[in-house]
């Protein structure tokens, strides 16, 4: 099954970092912001990343969380996010499931061979657990900014 634009999302529990578990059902009341990155460490991931950091009190302001996601282990994400200071959680989806849920997993291909990976995408949902704006296929520069301005507008 996969989410739907202005559709209420399934609850979900997952592991953060932190020793944190998010349960979206807990996070009612705030607009979240989930974005899915391929993975810690790299380029693009990091200044993805740093931008989400950068504006993380306007977020706050917008009264928005902000978690990034990707396969990657709880012990990668603890030591990217403390290298890269990020004051939001990383999300840790190994078996796929929450990547799976919001349809981010694509067909890629690296040096002529051909894996399934996570296509950069941020989701935005609204107070009630509805899905309201989404991001596919993501390219970093000025991203974050655009997501910010979708939080600040939806009430």
């Amino acid at each position: 099954m996969s989410i739907k634009l202005d559709s209420t999302l399934p609850d979900f529990t997952v592991p953060a970092t932190s020793g944190k578990t998010v349960t979206l059902s807990e996070l009612a009341g705030k607009k979240v912001v989930i974005y899915f990155y391929p993975k810690d460490h790299t380029p693009g991931c990091t200044t993805q990343g740093q931008d989400f950091r950068d504006m993380h009190d306007q977020f706050l302001a917008a009264d928005t969380l902000v978690f990034g996601v990707s396969r990657d282990s709880l012990r990668t994400h603890e030591n990217f996010r403390t290298k890269q200071s990020f004051p939001f959680d990383l999300i840790s989806d190994p078996d796929e499931s929450l990547c799976r849920l919001f349809d981010v997993i694509r067909k890629k291909k690296l040096y002529g061979k051909e894996y399934e990976g996570i296509e950069r995408s941020t989701f935005l949902i609204d107070r009630e657990g509805v899905l309201r704006r989404e991001w596919r296929k993501v390219k970093v520069p000025d991203h974050v900014a655009e997501v910010l301005e979708a939080a600040r507008e939806l009430a």
